[in-house]
């Protein structure tokens, strides 16, 4: 297939594996360059990337590669200390690794668990298995299935620096020591943030708020609603179907294509475990003049304050006019209709604020799980200065400042993520040529929700042998251990943690 260059307008776009529907938003026509280069940009998360893949793992952060490590820089450098105790200390630990008898098993076909059957039609059922492809599974299974896939991304990477002349194989065939995955501490409902589009559903009709099935390529899409989606809270399908009812009452049309008119498109959920709920709802103004958006937003602002929306209780209710597939802050503002101008979130103690289009991780129970592992995985003392790259929101050196001397956190300025594309993969090569050219840094963190995408390329480059070429001239690291969490239970992606040291 002729390679064409992505849109800037359309970052953060998930695939259905990610949870967020096999699309979203309004499509460009069927058959346009633009069609084909969305369906690109929809699977672009295969990819992979430095921390998150796509929007359903990175929230709103843009969608290109993108890094996320901690990593202790101090002289010198402590041995590696026992991980018994931490491994022991997590929930829903399973200490022993697969047995030829468990991967046999494994192989056999799977009865549906008892009480997972979908009432209706097809359609939701076809969505479950898009969207949360093991749900089938006891969850157990679901574990053993990504530990498998962890092992082949091990074996793949140990097979690459062999070709590079670094013999890190073990008898296993792994680079280094995998440990089994750790489970998610909350199994069902756990994403924090949703991404809901407007299509036409099953019924034919166009103002159908929900989840994609098919692709803009076979021009098969339908928006199935995603009441029976396991990863999904219930608050969030409430908003939902408010927000369906509403468009439904409205006169205005849905928004499915550009080009054809329609204004109401997709709705935005995040909530935390505080009780907060935003709600972001993206509007087409075609050619409605000022007068005619503020009715709109008027009536979307009493529907949910006053109206039968009031039951979502929400705490912000934003509203973003957006004429493309994507659109930022900085290019149409986020407009605040109702409530609070951010929702909160406490990680291990600590109290973060959420805007409408900030990063933060979608399993917040998954999340503290990561990071008091990381924090173990560190050995951060009081003499660390502790290096958060693609810190987000800062969750992680946040998380671990009471133990260090310095915390400094870095994330790319917004504005070069989104007219900067093609600067992404150049910015992350040199990301790995300043780590891997610090002697200082003598230890590393590298956390990948799509280890075997754009960071296959960057454990290469820190573990193969000086490059005068690519100005690799510092001492090679070594992978040491590698432990999966399961962040995203139901689907087949996970977050691997791996540790490397010199």
């Amino acid at each position: 297939m002729r390679k064409e260059r992505r849109p800037r307008a359309a970052p953060g776009l998930a695939c259905a594996e990610h949870s967020e529907g096999s699309g979203s938003g309004p499509l460009p026509e069927p058959g346009s360059a633009g069609c084909r280069a969305l369906r690109r940009e929809v699977c672009s998360c295969r990819g992979g990337g430095w921390w998150a893949c796509c929007a359903a793992c990175r929230g709103a952060a843009p969608l290109i590669p993108t890094m996320a490590l901690s990593w202790a820089l101090r002289l010198p450098c402590r041995h590696l200390r026992p991980l018994s105790a931490l491994l022991r200390s997590l929930p829903g630990r399973d200490h022993s690794l697969l047995t030829e008898k468990t991967a046999a098993k494994q192989k056999e076909k799977k009865k549906p668990r008892k009480g997972c059957s979908l009432p209706g039609s097809s359609w939701e059922e076809r969505l479950a298995n898009a969207v949360t492809p093991l749900w089938r599974l006891p969850y157990q299974e679901q574990l053993q299935v990504k530990y498998e896939s962890q092992r082949k991304i091990l074996q793949t990477l140990a097979s690459r620096l062999k070709e590079l002349g670094v013999d890190v194989q073990q008898p296993d065939g792994l680079c280094c020591p995998l440990q089994p995955v750790v489970p998610s501490p909350v199994i069902t409902g756990y994403r924090n943030k949703s991404t809901f589009s407007v299509n036409r559903g099953p019924d034919g009709n166009p103002k159908t708020v929900g989840l994609y099935v098919g692709t803009g390529r076979a021009r098969n899409i339908v928006c199935v609603k995603a009441n029976h989606v396991e990863n999904i809270p219930s608050k969030h399908k409430q908003v939902a179907q408010c927000y369906e009812d509403f468009i439904r009452r409205s006169p205005l049309d849905s928004c499915i294509l550009f080009h054809e008119g329609g204004h109401w498109r997709e709705l935005v959920v995040r909530t935390t475990s505080r009780g907060h709920t935003m709600a972001i709802v993206t509007f087409h103004p075609q050619e409605l003049g000022q007068e005619a958006l503020a009715m709109q937003k008027a009536l979307l602002k009493e529907f949910f304050t006053c109206g039968p929306g009031r039951v979502c209780a929400l705490t912000s209710l934003y509203f973003q006019e957006s004429t493309m597939t994507r659109c930022s802050h900085e290019q149409s503002p986020f407009q605040l209709l109702h409530g609070e101008p951010h929702i909160f979130e406490e990680v291990l103690g600590l109290k973060f604020r959420i805007s409408p289009d900030a990063f933060f991780q979608v399993n917040t129970g998954g999340a503290e799980v990561l990071y008091q592992a990381v924090g173990e995985l560190s050995q951060a003392g009081g003499d660390t200065v502790l290096l958060d790259i693609c810190c987000g929101t800062g969750t992680i050196g946040l998380s671990l400042a009471h133990r260090v001397s310095k915390v400094i956190g870095i994330e790319v300025v917004a504005k070069a993520i989104e007219d900067a594309r093609w600067n992404a993969a150049f910015n992350d090569y040199r990301v790995v040529r300043a780590i891997r050219n610090c002697k200082s840094i003598r230890r590393l963190l590298y956390i990948s929700c799509k280890p075997e995408g754009e960071a296959m390329r960057n454990f290469l480059e820190l573990c193969c042998p000086p490059n005068p070429q690519k100005k690799l001239s510092g001492e090679p690291f070594t992978p040491t251990l590698v432990i999966p969490f399961d962040m995203f239970p139901h689907t087949v992606h996970c977050e691997l943690v791996l540790l490397f040291t010199r």
